[in-house]
């Protein structure tokens, strides 16, 4: 592996998504990721098999490659033990079992920084590890409505809605990924590891700085504004002759230009929407004109005038659309890999891009026990040995 962090290992003892987005990042920046996967069944998003390609989960491959996977039953003496003797070699380990599985199987983080004094170990999990709630679960949706995501999203006056991207779990596993770097720096002046807490709540948390900003400055509860913003106007999505585009005037110049370009001029002086504060008063106002005037042309045709005239603006595309433009391309966000079952297939590229040490996507995601021989050679057990421990039930290996 080539990146940043090439030359460390880390030990993922974590599945579905916020784990597991840690996990990929750092493998993505050159770490070797070794993927632990619980038997029977492997990683839960195995088993979310729509969408699949040639009966392999999507899902699982886009946040698993880069990764090795070894297949291990916990609930084994002899696998427990392959797991601790695996833990000795890594310099991360990353975990987001509930509070006290782990410590129920001699794997906590008393024991592991005793055995290991530089392992660095990341908890992620629902509401972190200390406070009234630690021994709860984590969800995206509970942290989403929990962090107050749900009551800022969506049209005024309509049902509480969720962010459509799991935006807590992605949120978390990035911050993870952070602190494990950071740990690490830390690591190279003092020797010695830490552990890395975070959460999906912390995470969700996190995407409230506007709105935490207005409470903790007024006392009131920010309610949902659409796609509009909170602070600024005119700064929201418009329809046009033929969908949708986002224009924002975030600053008196944009504001300025905005009124110009759609042949409102006369708006700029309007005592209604002469500063962003009375454009914020009266944005009940102010957004139907702009939108009765978006409506004479199509999309295309205000994108280039918004950008001709120097205003923020673009469309407001699906997801295939996104994936195929040509920026997209250029900054290498769809990359494609070579998977043993499900042949050729995408995957969303790294989204850090360093000129000195760059990083690949070199390894499709593991088949489930796909690199449990290698793995388990690198630690001493020869061939009988591991005919042994995949006869016992304790791991699998896929020798296909």
């Amino acid at each position: 592996m080539s990146g940043p962090l090439a030359g460390i290992r880390v030990v993922e003892l974590a599945q579905i998504m916020a784990g597991p987005t840690c996990g990929m990042l750092l493998a993505d920046m050159g770490a070797d990721v070794i993927k632990v996967e619980k038997l029977p069944g492997g990683d839960d998003t195995r088993s979310y098999s729509r969408p699949s390609v040639n009966g392999e989960s999507a899902a699982f491959m886009m946040l698993n490659r880069n990764k090795r996977g070894i297949a291990v039953n916990l609930k084994t003496p002899e696998g427990l033990e392959v797991v601790k003797k695996l833990l000795l070699t890594a310099d991360v380990v990353t975990e987001n079992y509930r509070k006290g599985t782990l410590e129920k199987l001699g794997l906590g983080w008393d024991v592991l920084h005793a055995l290991n004094p530089r392992l660095v170990y990341c908890v992620v999990s629902g509401y972190g590890r200390t406070g009234p709630y630690a021994d709860k679960g984590g969800f995206d949706l509970i942290a989403q409505g929990f962090a107050g995501l749900m009551s800022i999203t969506g049209e005024p006056g309509g049902a509480p809605v969720k962010s459509g991207s799991p935006i807590a779990d992605i949120n978390a596993g990035i911050f993870a990924a952070l602190g494990v770097v950071s740990a690490l720096h830390a690591r190279n002046a003092s020797g010695r590891g830490q552990m890395v807490d975070t959460s999906l709540m912390e995470a969700a948390i996190q995407q409230t700085y506007w709105q935490s900003a207005i409470y903790l400055a007024t006392g009131e509860n920010p309610g949902p504004s659409g796609s509009a913003h909170i602070l600024t106007a005119p700064y929201q999505a418009f329809p046009t002759a033929d969908g949708w585009i986002n224009v924002g005037g975030a600053n008196q110049a944009n504001w300025e230009r905005i009124a110009k370009a759609i042949g409102r001029e006369d708006l700029i002086a309007d005592p209604r929407f002469v500063t962003n504060g009375e454009r914020m008063r009266h944005l009940a106002e102010l957004t139907p004109l702009i939108a009765e005037r978006m409506k004479s042309r199509t999309s295309a045709e205000w994108i280039a005038e918004f950008e001709a005239a120097g205003v923020p603006v673009g469309p407001i595309n699906r997801i295939g659309d996104m994936l195929a433009d040509p920026q997209v391309a250029a900054r290498e966000m769809v990359v494609e890999v070579e998977h043993p079952r499900a042949g050729r297939t995408k995957a969303i590229g790294m989204p850090v891009k360093f000129s000195e040490t760059p990083c690949a996507v070199t390894r499709p995601s593991p088949l489930l026990g796909q690199h449990t021989r290698e793995i388990l050679g690198s630690l001493g057990y020869d061939g009988p040995a591991i005919d042994r421990l995949a006869a016992a039930g304790a791991v699998h290996c896929d020798d296909s």
